[in-house]
């Protein structure tokens, strides 16, 4: 496995909404496109962090997160079990193009648990939220696009 590269490590350890910090890197800009929203059964490792039953259905939302540029920053996927859907987090559901950290963080500091992890498309955090008593997993995916704008912005800072 390959050592995380130092521009990422502080995005991937970040605490609070990546939504308005990417917004906050991109001078304001930021949009969701969302491109699967499907049911599907919790994995084995899902369902244990999150302490649900295995194979409890989950609702789950995969998107990607833009800044400034044409190309995608983030690939997203939010898991969010059918348990938690029946109490507030049912909104999650129905938020369209709208990004999850708007409502999350919205007057909330929700408690968090955080693993990171490399996948093929890039280095990843996943994080455990327990939020109004709803646990869900939001994953977030750092694509190379990513890293090629900060690795732009660090050497226009530097020079």
């Amino acid at each position: 496995m390959q050592p995380i590269p130092v521009e990422l490590k502080t995005w991937l350890y970040a605490s609070g909404s990546l939504t308005q910090q990417l917004t906050d890197l991109a001078s304001g800009s930021f949009k969701v496109e969302p491109t699967q929203e499907h049911f599907q059964r919790l994995n084995f490792v899902d369902a244990r962090w999150m302490r649900m039953p295995l194979h409890h259905t989950s609702w789950v939302r995969e998107s990607y997160l833009y800044g400034c540029e044409d190309l995608p920053w983030v690939k997203a996927k939010s898991i969010f079990p059918i348990l938690s859907l029946q109490k507030k987090a049912r909104i999650f559901q129905h938020i369209g193009t709208q990004p999850i950290g708007r409502f999350l963080f919205q007057r909330t500091n929700p408690v968090c648990e955080r693993r990171v992890i490399w996948l093929k498309e890039g280095w990843t955090r996943q994080s455990c939220y327990t939020w109004h008593g709803c646990k869900f997993i939001v994953q977030e995916t750092f694509l190379a696009s990513f890293e090629q704008f900060l690795q732009k912005k660090n050497s226009v800072n530097e020079g």
